[in-house]
């Protein structure tokens, strides 16, 4: 196997680690095809703690000379300068994604900061610890034109969206999502900014059999659709968004938004402008919203797609 160019991912590193602010950020995206021989390779800067995370298995070499750069880099200036406290290695590619501890003490449930938000994150006992990175510019744009809106939160996860919206001036947002521990998450990370929960709705419930129930809250002047690209018996990107673009039409109040997400490299930009043209063809294609640079792709189709209808 292919020795690691690691001298060139910490060189990467320490570049973004100097530049970094105390908010919470990916550091290195090496998924995003840029760093040959780093493909499989992401960091994430939290709270002090350095997260990387390797999504495919890796010579016992490599892994030996990856582990020792990274404790070599907690003896640079910027590792004090910038409070460095812990390093870990995520397994992603293994069941259960192990994490292991390489330096420091690792805290499992931080409280982070993004655009002066506060999450509750849960490290390395998943395969995500409960904020999405890369869709940090979705949630700011959901923050400066919520207000007076009622916001429909689809697949909500720990509902970054509707902290966003509430933050922004939402009148109320409604989160669906099948997964009640997350909904309990969302509903903590909205106690973590002050907000109202009266204003907030948190339905644990499979939204394609729960239409109704999920009408009686609208008209929504805002419908988020942030689904995973796939998920084990309740949801396929190509069979099922479809399903849920052409419930739209009920769901939304007159001059009614819809930002629809997908990430999945499989499927383009376009594959949402046609979904909704076919299933929803009163509302009309307005942007696609930029990513944040740290997430940078030779492919912009193959990275994180979040478009605006109206």
């Amino acid at each position: 196997m292919q020795l690691l160019p690691i001298e060139s991912l910490i060189t990467q590193l320490t570049h973004a680690l100097s530049e970094a602010s105390d908010e919470v950020r990916r550091l290195f995206h090496g998924r995003g095809r840029q760093y040959e021989g780093l493909e499989q390779i992401t960091c994430d800067w939290v709270n002090g703690q350095l997260m990387v995370n390797l999504f495919k298995p890796v010579s016992d070499e490599n892994l030996q000379a990856l582990k020792a750069a990274l404790i070599a880099m907690t003896e640079r200036d910027v590792w004090r300068e910038k409070f460095g406290r812990a390093v870990v290695i995520q397994h992603r590619y293994s069941e259960g994604a192990p994490s292991e501890v390489l330096f420091g003490e690792l805290d499992r449930c931080p409280v982070v900061v993004e655009s002066g938000l506060k999450f509750q994150l849960d490290i390395g006992r998943n395969q995500n610890f409960g904020l999405f990175l890369d869709m940090r510019f979705g949630r700011d744009w959901v923050r400066a034109n919520a207000r007076h809106k009622n916001v429909l939160n689809l697949f909500a996860y720990t509902c970054g969206f509707s902290v966003a919206a509430i933050e922004g001036g939402a009148d109320q947002v409604v989160n669906v999502d099948m997964a009640k521990a997350s909904l309990s998450k969302g509903r903590d990370n909205h106690r973590l900014n002050g907000h109202n929960l009266n204003q907030v709705k948190f339905l644990a419930h499979d939204i394609f059999k729960s239409w109704g129930k999920i009408k009686k809250s609208g008209p929504y002047d805002l419908v988020i659709i942030d689904p995973p690209s796939f998920q084990k018996g309740s949801f396929a990107l190509t069979k099922d968004y479809q399903k849920i673009l052409r419930r739209l039409p009920d769901l939304l109040a007159q001059d009614g938004e819809v930002l629809a997400c997908v990430n999945s490299p499989q499927v383009t930009s376009q594959f949402l402008i046609d979904g909704m043209q076919s299933e929803a063809p009163q509302l009309s294609f307005v942007e696609r919203l930029a990513n944040p640079p740290e997430f940078a792709d030779v492919d912009d189709e193959a990275a994180l797609k979040v478009l605006r209808f109206r």
